[in-house]
């Protein structure tokens, strides 16, 4: 199953990119997915009160890991060892939060916000969940024991997003409209720093990410009244900005995803989806899709996947881009293809001179046949005896022989 993809002509980077695959199942709206550590799997969390786990290799739910909760669930993550997934629900002002070990499927349940939870996020090394609700509060979780280890950590309105830094000693914390931005210090459960202020409507739960070396953090994010519809790089000890902003949505952001080798930026709003090179700001591409709700990538870059209602469409990253971009799990391929081509050309299977010299040699001289007098005067009988016209230009005895005369030798002496 493969993207069907042309290129408009008003524009370098505008695509029309058709699915490779849609998983349809769902029966109301679905609120976040997630793909499991080597992406043949996907999670979705949907307001039909199921969280469903899909093979995508075929495309298809499967059906006996469906967990059915008691609330909507709002929020879905899979641990980066594979061994949790945790779902995080809402309904009537009441929160659900809970996380099933794989291994097991015993289920631990974490009580704490008073309210929706919207946001979640497991760290790194799989130990610690963190959640945020409109409570305004986020709470930090030990998956092994189930209990609380830091927090609350209370903000200026509710949660839209919460992610650990990389190595877990940091939260990055953003407010449900996209105007707030908060550093947090996870074992001094301190507010380190923050950028904006209280907000209003519209709604922006678009992920907020750290980037590798965790010295800066990226997000969709507001500086004034407007919605939260450009992305910025602000520095994690500051929250000044980086660079150039991402620009060009023209609604409220409503998925950002960045990949794990922080070279391709995906970012959507309502009817758009577009994909940047992270480090250059360059837009590499722009597609209209359907109302978009979430989005995500895999875990090799190779698929983009977003929700529109009930539905969830499939897309193969353009091998364009990987290639624009020179993504990590493209990189590791063209190097074992380059180092077996190498091997290939030093064998001597394939070496060739640099400068190869043709040597041409003079045709070596045939020897002058020679004929035996005795089956010369033979042949000169029987060809008298078979009555077979006479040669019209007899030869001597150093010139080739006639080929009927050597027919005739050949038919004799084997009949005898």
């Amino acid at each position: 199953m493969a993207s069907t993809l042309t290129q408009s002509n008003t524009a370098n980077t505008t695509m029309f990119l058709a699915p490779a695959m849609t998983l349809r199942g769902h029966e109301d709206q679905i609120r976040s997915i997630s793909y499991f550590p080597k992406g043949k799997r996907m999670i979705s969390g949907s307001d039909d009160l199921t969280a469903r786990q899909w093979d995508m290799q075929v495309g298809k739910e499967i059906p006996k890991l469906r967990d059915v909760c008691k609330r909507q669930i709002r929020a879905v993550a899979v641990s980066r060892d594979g061994r949790w997934v945790v779902t995080g629900g809402s309904h009537s002002g009441r929160g659900e939060l809970k996380a099933c070990d794989v291994q097991t499927g015993i289920v631990k349940t974490f009580e704490g916000h008073s309210k929706e939870t919207y946001c979640i996020d497991i760290s790194t090394d799989s130990t610690l969940l963190v959640s945020g609700a409109i409570d305004r509060s986020a709470h930090i979780w030990s998956l092994e024991t189930g209990k609380l280890v830091a927090g609350p950590f209370t903000s200026l309105q509710g949660l839209g997003a919460v992610r650990f830094s990389h190595d877990s000693k940091k939260l990055a914390v953003k407010s449900d409209v996209g105007k707030c931005l908060e550093v947090w210090g996870v074992h001094t459960q301190k507010l380190d720093v923050r950028a904006g202020t209280f907000g209003y409507d519209p709604m922006s739960y678009a992920s907020v990410f750290w980037t590798k070396k965790n010295l800066t953090i990226v997000a969709a994010f507001s500086f004034t009244d407007d919605p939260a519809r450009t992305i910025y790089e602000f520095d994690a000890s500051t929250l000044k900005t980086v660079g150039t902003p991402f620009e060009g949505h023209t609604m409220v952001l409503a998925g950002l995803v960045l990949s794990s080798d922080d070279t391709l930026l995906v970012t959507g709003c309502y009817e758009t989806i577009k994909l940047w090179a992270f480090e250059s700001r360059h837009l590499l591409a722009s597609f209209n899709v359907l109302p978009l709700g979430s989005l995500t990538l895999s875990p090799d870059s190779r698929q983009l996947a977003y929700t529109s209602g009930s539905d969830i469409y499939i897309y193969n990253t353009p091998a364009e881009i990987l290639a624009s971009i020179g993504s990590a799990s493209d990189a590791q391929t063209s190097a074992h293809k380059n180092s077996s081509l190498a091997d290939l050309l030093k064998s001597d299977a394939t070496r060739r001179p640099r400068n190869p010299v043709t040597i041409s040699y003079p045709p070596r001289p045939r020897p002058t046949p020679t004929v035996d007098p005795q089956s010369s005067i033979f042949v000169h009988r029987l060809r008298k005896l078979l009555r077979l016209p006479p040669r019209a230009n007899a030869v001597s005895n150093n010139q080739p022989r006639d080929p009927l005369d050597v027919c005739l030798l050949i038919f004799f002496f084997r009949r005898s």
